[in-house]
């Protein structure tokens, strides 16, 4: 079983930036994909970013691309998502998420572990 925290929310301004760390422990984080994602306000829980379990592929919504970088360091078993030029509509609650997917990454909800959730509020 793989537990994961999410860590680096918070209010911020407009034009600012955040590092979102998921953290995992528990079980090896070496062979997990991860995927980032954000649930706002009356809003269904949608993908942000993906990583897949070596770095090699990633992805981005178009919203986030030039904006969002998602990395990992396997040796902290950690996965991280650095913000840029946050925008009021990048409020909402992030999470992540893990599981096995070969080379790839899920872009829909099949990850079995999620995280319980950092907020991040970008004020205009």
């Amino acid at each position: 079983q793989v537990q994961l925290v999410e860590s680096g929310g918070g209010l911020v301004q407009a034009g600012d930036s955040l590092r979102l760390s998921c953290a995992a422990s528990g079980r090896t984080f070496t062979s997990y994909a991860v995927g980032w994602f954000r649930q706002a306000p009356g809003k269904e829980r949608d993908i942000v970013a993906a990583i897949s379990w070596n770095g090699g592929r990633v992805y981005y919504v178009d919203s986030v691309k030039g904006r969002f970088t998602v990395s990992r360091d396997n040796a902290k078993n950690t996965v991280y998502l650095q913000m840029n030029s946050l925008k009021p509509e990048d409020t909402a609650v992030y999470y992540c998420a893990a599981d096995h997917r070969g080379d790839g990454y899920y872009l829909t909800g099949e990850y079995r572990h999620w995280g319980q959730g950092t907020q991040v509020t970008v004020s205009s």
